[in-house]
């Protein structure tokens, strides 16, 4: 039988440190577990749900008047290897950078730009979690996913999760169908160094040059500098997306701020830090009134709950830096972390 909490307080579940509670909170070990839900109560696609892994990057504005599903099926095997690489299969429950470390330890490549990136293994396909110029969709081979409908099994392979730019499938078209049981990887035995990023370069050779496990370090050091623990100062990391603008809209924008900070994007577009742009608006340390919620001191990408903060708190503060920036720059710049 699967485990389900009644009015559940998700406090501990979700990296901002809200206090608000789930009508039922079910703890997910198996695909079992789904398909007894499903025999007692029906279909889980005609249910409100919500699938909460490490709750890093989710905002809830109000309690959840429906039912939380919360992956707790952990572990990490090797499916199969060649010279040049291995499959490796991740429970989804399993702590991101847990994999991570994992993988560097093996000397297995792919994954290392994303080290101590917060959550679980289930929401790297869900969110297409990147950072430091790499992305979840670069290793994942398939996902394994369980029906809410009727509990079956299936695998997607990489096409048929459509990632994009924090995006895929899951937020769309298999939205509240499905639950990711486990991840499979494509891990490097000869992997292909990404140190071009940011100060990430600088910080790896302060370490000895380019590794698998400097640039691991580097990525923790940099991380830990810049970014508060979510037990310290309640956060989701980088709560915006960086925007992607037509390139010429760029260049008009760099004719007025010649240190706008931006990178290609493809396809004759431009991704412009929302970070440089919040700064510029002098936002970086920004609270609200009741000095709840603001924006973080030292990285303007974070909004942080000061202690007692509602979930109608962090939103207000997001909507004033939204607007701020719109009226200096006219981008509209968009919350990577999901608003529930």
């Amino acid at each position: 039988m699967p485990q389900i909490v009644e009015n559940a307080r998700l406090k501990e579940l979700n990296s901002f440190g809200l206090d608000v509670t789930a009508k039922q909170l079910c703890i997910y070990h198996s695909p079992d577990d789904i398909r007894q839900l499903i025999s007692q109560i029906g279909a889980l696609t005609d249910k409100r749900i919500l699938i909460l892994g490490g709750g890093c990057n989710i905002l809830f504005v109000n309690n959840f008047d429906g039912i939380i599903i919360h992956p707790n099926n952990s572990g990490i095997s090797i499916e199969s290897e060649t010279d040049d690489y291995c499959l490796v299969k991740a429970g989804a429950g399993t702590v991101w950078d847990t994999l991570v470390e994992w993988a560097v330890e093996r000397n297995l490549g792919g994954i290392e730009n994303l080290s101590l990136i917060p959550g679980t293994v289930g929401a790297s396909p869900v969110q297409n979690i990147g950072a430091y110029g790499c992305e979840a969709k670069d290793a994942i081979e398939r996902v394994n996913v369980v029906s809410l409908t009727d509990g079956s099994t299936s695998t997607l392979t990489n096409t048929e999760c459509r990632f994009g730019y924090r995006d895929s499938a899951f937020k769309h078209e298999l939205k509240d169908k499905y639950l990711v049981d486990s991840v499979v990887y494509r891990l490097s035995k000869k992997p292909q160094f990404v140190t071009h990023y940011g100060s990430l370069s600088g910080e790896i050779e302060k370490l000895g040059g380019p590794s698998l496990r400097t640039i691991r370090q580097a990525i923790i050091n940099i991380r830990n500098s810049k970014l508060p623990d979510p037990k310290v100062l309640g956060n989701v990391g980088s709560f915006f997306k960086n925007p992607t603008v037509d390139a010429a809209v760029a260049e008009k924008l760099l004719a007025k701020f010649p240190d706008m900070v931006t990178y290609p994007a493809g396809e004759g577009r431009m991704k412009i830090a929302a970070g440089w742009m919040i700064d510029h608006c002098g936002l970086k340390g920004y609270t609200n009134a009741a000095k709840t919620a603001g924006v973080h001191t030292q990285q303007a990408l974070v909004l942080v709950n000061l202690g007692g903060a509602t979930g109608r708190d962090i939103i207000d503060v997001a909507h004033h830096v939204q607007n701020a920036v719109y009226e200096k720059f006219g981008i509209k710049i968009e919350p990577e972390a999901i608003v529930i």
